[in-house]
């Protein structure tokens, strides 16, 4: 692990190391540099000071034996008396990656009143479904839930614990890992294992301009949270296998009490919609989304945007597709005036069919389309609702 440190001996204050830090790491206070939070251990600092008084210090990192760490746990979120889809899925992506290592699959869940959850877990190849069943259970918080997991996690010590990217995973996974002095990569959309046990765990970065790969070389678990609607879930099995371990909840000692429980009326999701009509920024004016409202009608569907119609204020966040938005894998998506920026395509790359109308033949977004049309969204929107609806025009 490295740092960076400040020989005070050396430093004669001219600050022409805060001058250099590209991210405002280092404040100078009495004349002398101080290195705040801010630091990312870039080196600029070191290259820029002329006295050598600004150094990279390198901290080796003592290495666990990884074979005492083995198989792959999933938390399968559940509320409401049902299974988060996420948690399936997880499970799905779990097999796969648990195969070239010969690793076991296994299940965690917590609630109360959960055993008929567990006894549907067995129908998706687990091995085994560890169960917290507790009053203290039946409603989240972040500590109770942190620590039945963290006993699961202590007594079996798996390898690899992957979390739904949902409100309560992005809560739980955090706690987790600091728990275990670990590392954990947020919002995975694909997850690869090595033979060396490794997980290669990428997701985009800096603003989705790259695809990072994160490994988690020198400690276990590796913890890492993906997004639903990103990885495929397993076919149900009619026949169960798996055991069902059911775990002794330890001493919850937690400052949050439970007042009142509010049910928020279930809302609909772009997330679960089949069919998809996308605008973007190719839409002149907020009326133009008429026409997107329009088509996604007229196919059965449901109308989303990419991120710069909601900057714009045209729609909401719970409609914009992508990084700071929602993830989706319909059976089909229609996306109008829409560039195709990476942030926009990692959420949404996986769909079924992808049909992509833009008047800009080097759009990104034909990289990932199924299907092209190189033209004016005003023309070709207009001509498919004249075909849908049964008119006599039809679209050239």
């Amino acid at each position: 692990m490295a740092q960076i440190a400040i020989l005070e001996r050396k430093c004669d204050g001219c600050g022409t190391c805060a001058q250099a830090c590209p991210f405002g790491a280092i404040d100078m206070e009495a004349g002398k540099p101080q290195l705040n939070a801010a630091c990312r251990v870039c080196g600029l600092c070191v290259k820029a000071c002329p006295k050598g008084a600004v150094v990279r210090l390198e901290t080796k990192v003592q290495s666990i034996d990884k074979s005492l760490w083995r198989d792959i746990l999933v938390f399968a979120e559940c509320e409401g008396g049902r299974l988060h889809p996420v948690g399936l899925e997880l499970i799905g992506k779990a097999l796969e990656l648990a195969q070239p290592v010969a690793y076991r699959v296994k299940a965690l869940l917590m609630g109360h009143g959960v055993e008929p959850l567990a006894q549907e877990l067995r129908h998706y190849g687990v091995s085994e479904i560890a169960v917290y069943d507790d009053p203290a259970l039946s409603y989240f918080r972040a500590d109770a839930y942190a620590a039945c997991a963290e006993d699961y996690i202590r007594a079996a010590r798996p390898s690899v614990v992957l979390v739904g990217a949902t409100s309560l995973g992005r809560s739980l996974a955090p706690r987790l890992a600091t728990r275990f002095h670990t590392g954990l990569t947020a919002d995975c959309t694909r997850l690869e294992m090595r033979p060396s046990t490794d997980l290669v765990q990428i997701r985009p970065a800096f603003g989705g301009n790259i695809m990072a790969q994160i490994v988690t070389l020198n400690t276990r678990p590796q913890f890492a949270t993906v997004r639903y609607k990103v990885m495929d879930a397993p076919v149900r099995r009619e026949e169960a296998q798996g055991e069902i371990v059911l775990r002794q909840t330890p001493a919850l000692r937690s400052p949050v009490t439970h007042v009142r429980t509010e049910r928020i009326p279930a809302a609909a999701s772009i997330s679960d919609a089949e069919i998809l009509v996308v605008g973007g920024r190719g839409l002149q004016k907020e009326a133009d989304l008429d026409l997107v409202r329009e088509l996604a009608k007229a196919l059965g569907g449901d109308w989303a945007v990419s991120r710069p119609l909601v900057e714009k204020g045209w729609a909401t966040n719970a409609r914009q597709i992508g990084l700071s938005g929602r993830t989706v894998k319909p059976r089909l998506i229609i996306t109008c005036g829409v560039s195709g920026a990476i942030q926009f395509t990692a959420c949404m790359n996986a769909s079924e069919h992808i049909v992509a109308i833009n008047s800009d033949p080097q759009a990104p977004i034909f990289n990932v389309a199924h299907v092209a049309i190189v033209g004016d969204l005003y023309e070709v929107l207009p001509g498919l609702l004249r075909r849908l609806r049964g008119g006599e025009e039809a679209l050239a």
